[in-house]
């Protein structure tokens, strides 16, 4: 039997990172079964062209995952393969929670012939051996002989072949510039960033988060050797094709347990596994000096941190008073100092929000280390407490709101402020972060950085502009560097005179800008070479988003 999993994009932009469900389920998939990948983000194709492809390949099961903000589309793109006579099978956080929506059992229509309930890891090869027999359930769920949820361990977790599988659709560099960029040198043609979880789980419980509702409050590992080797794997691939790799670490809370993680950076140095890579991580964990250099020296480049608010009213009102506002500036720094790169994500419309709350919000900001805010509406998703506590207060404003999807909308009424007040704020959140003046303002507070880091972070701030705003057109594009020519220029001048500096025929991606690892912070020398290359600046844009809108 053939078998397509197919990942709905997220609505908003595209995304170039892969989902992991995809190749997890594919590693696990019984013998004798071919299994094809799409995913919408970086494959677009229409309802149409998605049904056309099943056919011409002759697919006899289609798996659809989802989270909540993408599960409209998931719902209409099942219907119309299974007007084709081909079953769908639905499964991620937003399935498991209300499994009665995908079966048409709340008294809406069908979307799915199988729903898989929770991590499908065990699940999964009992829904292809079923399907082919024709004999497929309406749920499966992971349970023991007792009926209840059984979680996978994570220390036999499967290898997944990432140096033979097909990852051309998810190659971040554009096509057009492909070819180009591959004779400026070595290491310019392919950049790909590729999601890699270390463990499951997290114990925290905030209020608004799915996270400990569907991988549970204790938290699985993996061993630390599977992880290097998979690593090491990915290194090597990269090295072959004369391209990048980085690493996203999906885990929730990547440093969660803090002696662990230090085990696995000091395994991942030892092999000379550093890839460079990406993690949430909670601020709280980042108080740890010790942490902060293996992150650095392991290979470990952007840091999402998941701040929220300035207000400590707020943070206890979802249960995060683990994070501490009056320490985010030093986190910050300890971060900066070591050249690890900073996205702090903020929610506004929180019960103790009021009129005015950007700007207090930006003001904190501008004293930090320069970085990469994101800001975004308080969402409830389904079977959070969030969600239970509005619906119970009679807050809910689109009980449903996910079966019509518009992005940066209110779903509720904030407590302090209209609805309209909230969507102000946000709006001024983003407007004021990402202006022309104040990217050139974040360019000179980072006087004592190389060209390749300035580069790096107006490239992000750039691309970061175009989660709120659109701007995948290229007039949009065209305004956008308009508006920012001037911080553009004075680059420009700065890299042709580094250029020069170096007087060579020509530079590879790991020269100008190396991927070497990471010199800690009494290593770092001012005047070397930047971590980053360019290509980093785009793709992680979409992805932070992504993630974080299932945990909001």
């Amino acid at each position: 039997m053939r078998i397509l999993l197919y990942n709905p994009d997220n609505g908003v932009t595209r995304n170039f990172m892969p989902h992991l469900w995809m190749f997890l389920l594919q590693t696990l998939t019984p013998v004798g079964h071919e299994v094809f990948l799409v995913d919408g983000n970086a494959r677009a194709m229409t309802d149409g062209e998605l049904v056309a492809y099943v056919k011409r390949n002759k697919i006899g099961l289609v798996g659809i995952g989802a989270m909540t903000r993408m599960i409209a589309k998931a719902y209409r793109v099942a219907d119309a393969i299974r007007a084709a006579g081909v079953p769908v099978v639905m499964g991620g956080p937003h399935v498991t929670e209300i499994p009665d929506e995908a079966l048409g059992r709340n008294g809406g229509p069908r979307h799915a012939d199988a729903v898989a309930l929770g991590e499908a890891d065990e699940t999964w090869p009992r829904i292809v051996n079923d399907a082919a027999r024709g004999e497929l359930k309406d749920i499966y769920a992971p349970l023991d002989e007792d009926g209840k949820e059984r979680k996978p361990c994570l220390e036999s977790y499967p290898r997944i072949p990432w140096e033979s599988l097909d990852l051309k659709q998810f190659n971040v560099v554009p096509g057009v510039l492909r070819s180009l960029l591959s004779r400026v040198g070595p290491g310019w043609g392919t950049f790909r960033i590729i999601p890699i979880e270390s463990g499951r789980g997290c114990p925290y419980g905030c209020e608004f988060c799915t996270v400990t509702g569907f991988f549970g409050d204790s938290v699985r590992f993996r061993t630390n050797e599977s992880i290097v080797n998979e690593m090491l794997s990915l290194k090597a691939r990269a090295k072959s094709e004369g391209g990048q790799i980085s690493v996203f670490f999906v885990d929730d809370n990547f440093a969660i347990n803090i002696k662990r993680t230090k085990s696995l950076l000091r395994d991942i140095i030892a092999a000379g596994a550093q890839v460079p890579w990406t993690a949430q991580i909670s601020a709280n964990l980042l108080r740890d000096e010790e942490l902060v250099d293996l992150i650095a020296e392991a290979g470990g480049r952007i840091v999402f941190i998941g701040m929220e608010s300035i207000d400590p009213a707020n943070l206890a009102d979802v249960n995060k008073n683990f994070n501490k506002p009056n320490e985010y500036a030093a986190v910050l720094k300890r971060l900066a100092d070591r050249n690890i790169f900073a996205i702090t994500s903020f929610i506004i419309g929180m019960d103790n929000d009021t009129v005015g709350v950007a700007k207090r919000t930006l003001d904190q900001i501008r004293s930090w280390p320069p970085g990469l805010p994101v800001f975004g509406q308080l969402t409830p998703f389904p079977a959070t407490p969030l969600y239970e506590r509005l619906k119970k207060d009679g807050r809910l404003t689109r009980p449903t709101h996910w079966l019509d999807f518009t992005p940066y909308q209110m779903a509720h009424t904030p407590l302090k402020m209209s609805i309209a007040e909230a969507q102000t704020e946000l709006q001024y959140a983003w407007e004021s972060t990402y202006s022309a003046e104040r990217n050139a303002e974040a360019i000179r507070a980072l006087s004592d950085k190389t060209v390749g880091w300035k580069i790096y972070h107006l490239i992000m701030r750039l691309s970061f502009r175009g989660i709120y705003f659109p701007q995948m057109g290229v007039l949009s594009w065209c305004k956008v560097l308009k508006d920012n020519r001037g911080t553009i220029s004075l680059l420009a001048k700065e890299t042709w005179s580094a250029i020069r500096r170096k007087k060579t025929p020509e530079m590879a991606a790991t020269d100008f800008l190396p991927l070497s690892g990471q010199p800690k912070a009494h290593e770092t020398d001012p005047s070397g070479s930047s971590p980053f290359t360019e290509e980093e600046a785009v793709p992680v844009v979409e992805e932070v988003l992504t993630l974080r809108a299932q945990a909001r």
